[in-house]
């Protein structure tokens, strides 16, 4: 195996960190009808060697040591959940099961790596994929420890000492500058309401059914509006995911007789480097993306059935482009002030576990809507060597109610790959692929057209 960037360093002592806020809400409200899972399937065109993966994967969580932890037993009158950094891994994440790519899918959204075991991940090689030669590695990440852009920094470090090639990741887009706070056109950041929220209606055969579906596409990026060097466009693709999010909820919603209520959607915001050096662990903040009264008077032109009206769709784009900008600009905790309170020592963790969870329910009804976390594009190559570079790449996030529904993109080789992930209690297979198809329509809408004004 080729060397690789400078000889890492002694592995530490056993060493232990408190849950951040982010690991310790979601330990809390763990379900095991639900399994915090998140999913990522990178796509090679041929098969690894088995003992050589084994050992790059080895030594790329040893040059990122936060990735091995195990959460160090508990009792409720402790003040924190722990970490414990292990040095070593416990076990070998690495596995080749057999069987297809569908039941690993299922496996990834059903079977959580457990937390008393180092790391919290595990990584498949699929052989049968049903697309001819090639495999999939499929990677199953326990979301209380960490999250899917941090384990694939983890993956990229593998690859590039596997192969030997060059891993690093491309700059980042270049993003317009905007003052914090500021939205420009006179648009608020947020269009939080004290009405509730539209929830995803159901349609389901099997009301109550444990666990998630998932359906994977792979579409075509929507277009843009050509731009100057150095000026920002009206909107980004994120926005466009956005609006097709609205419009996707809104027809399901119109479809079902629901009540016309405001979509609002969680939207992950994530600023780490993707470099060497990046914070492994849960690093994204989570954003609320309000539509709200200026979208209802837009509601019957674009959520009637058929093409929407393409100068609604433009207004909604431009005002959306205007609300995530300050959204992003905005210097807030990952989970809020709230999240940071409820994590608050100053109880005993269980029962801050209780009041979190008690809290969770009685606040269920003003949950946002839907999920969306927009990878964006993949910054790595994830080149294998002999076994290739990533054709394309998925990220599922978990559907937990009572939200019940997430959207997650990424983008490789001028490509959108799309996972949509819902609870079985809410939705099933049919009313999924519904969805999709829904997405796909809108997302299409949102795309720029040659002889529109830019």
């Amino acid at each position: 195996m080729p060397p690789a960037g400078p000889p890492r360093p002694p592995a530490p002592a056993e060493h232990r960190i408190p849950f951040p806020t982010v690991d310790e809400i979601t330990r809390h409200c763990l379900d095991d009808d639900e399994p915090e899972t998140v999913h990522v399937e990178i796509h090679l065109p041929a098969v690894p060697e088995p003992d050589r993966l084994r050992q790059a994967f080895g030594e790329a969580m040893r040059r990122h040591p936060r990735i091995l932890v195990r959460q160090s037993p508990s009792r409720w009158w402790r003040s924190r959940y722990t970490w414990v950094l292990t040095g070593e891994p416990d076990r070998d994440p690495v596995v080749f099961p057999g069987g297809t790519l569908q039941e690993a899918r299922r496996r990834a959204l059903a079977q959580c790596p457990p937390l008393d075991a180092s790391p919290p991940f595990r990584a498949e090689v699929i052989e049968n994929t049903g697309e001819g030669d090639g495999c999939v590695l499929l990677v199953t990440i326990n979301h209380t420890a960490l999250d899917g852009p941090a384990c694939l920094r983890v993956v990229a470090t593998a690859a590039h000492l596997y192969g030997g090639a060059d891993n690093a990741p491309a700059p980042p887009p270049v993003r317009s500058p905007l003052a914090a706070g500021h939205t420009g056109a006179g648009t608020k950041a947020s269009t939080r309401s004290r009405e509730r929220p539209a929830r995803v209606a159901a349609h389901t055969r099997h009301p109550g059914a444990p666990g998630n579906g998932m359906l994977i596409a792979d579409l075509p990026v929507p277009a843009r509006p050509p731009r100057a060097a150095g000026v920002p466009g009206p909107y980004t693709v994120n926005d466009q995911l956005l609006v097709a999010t609205w419009l996707m909820v809104a027809r399901w919603n119109r479809a079902h007789a629901a009540p016309v209520r405001p979509v609002r959607v969680t939207m992950p915001v994530d600023d780490r480097p993707r470099t060497a050096e990046m914070p492994i662990g849960n690093g994204t903040r989570l954003v609320e993306v309000g539509f709200g009264p200026g979208e209802r008077a837009l509601y019957a032109s674009l959520a009637e059935p058929g093409a929407a009206d393409r100068s609604a769709v433009e207004r909604l784009l431009r005002t959306t482009a205007a609300r995530t900008r300050a959204l992003k600009s905005a210097d807030r905790p990952p989970l809020g002030f709230s999240g940071d309170l409820l994590t608050t020592p100053l109880l005993p963790v269980g029962l801050r576990a209780a009041g979190t969870r008690a809290l969770r329910r009685a606040a269920a009804p003003w949950a946002s809507s839907v999920l969306l976390s927009n990878i964006g594009r993949v910054p790595y190559p994830l080149d294998f060597g002999e076994a290739g570079c990533a054709r394309a790449v998925w990220f599922s996030a978990p559907a937990k109610r009572p939200r019940g529904l997430s959207v997650t993109t990424v983008s490789t080789g001028g490509r959108l790959q799309l996972a949509l992930r819902w609870s079985r209690a809410r939705l099933d297979d049919e009313a999924g692929r519904r969805l999709g198809e829904l997405f796909a329509d809108a997302l299409t809408e949102t795309a720029y057209a040659v002889d529109e004004p830019s």
